[in-house]
């Protein structure tokens, strides 16, 4: 116990350093937990769309054509208010809403949850977070392509 006292006595700029990192860590932390999980990696919305997730793409109809997520529905963020109504069906669901850096989406799920959503969670990274961690997208020429194929 000396030696700790000693220690901080001659080092106090670092101990205080250590401190201050400890407690602004810990404010970080709390203050995360209490505003809610808003979002998820990559590999955690996989986890959400297995268990049966609602994915809504907010980019526009043409950047969706160009690459989406499996079954992700197309609702542009400047849609999202007129169609909240149709997304009321799917308030028992988790939904993971997807834009392109993931900005977009953190928007939209605030407004989502105050709708009454609870289980809203924004792609981190958005779809270049998706595409970085490896994961598939659909494409508009793949889809014409295996339709092709079948014929």
């Amino acid at each position: 116990m000396d030696k700790l006292v000693q220690f901080t006595g001659d080092h106090t700029l670092l101990v205080l350093a250590l401190m201050i990192s400890f407690f602004v860590l810990i404010f970080t932390e709390l203050r995360r937990k209490a505003g809610g999980l808003v979002n998820v990696e990559a590999i955690e919305a996989v986890k959400l769309i297995n268990n049966d997730a609602v994915v809504i793409d907010l980019r526009s109809a043409d950047a969706f054509s160009r690459g989406h997520i499996v079954s992700a529905k197309n609702i542009p963020s400047d849609e999202l208010e007129a169609k909240m109504t149709s997304l009321e069906a799917m308030k028992s669901k988790p939904i993971v809403a997807v834009c392109d850096a993931g900005i977009t989406s953190t928007k939209a799920v605030n407004t989502l949850r105050a709708a009454g959503f609870d289980s809203v969670y924004g792609l981190k990274g958005g779809i270049n977070g998706w595409s970085q961690a490896g994961l598939p997208l659909v494409t508009g020429k793949k889809t014409k392509a295996k339709k092709s194929k079948k014929s």
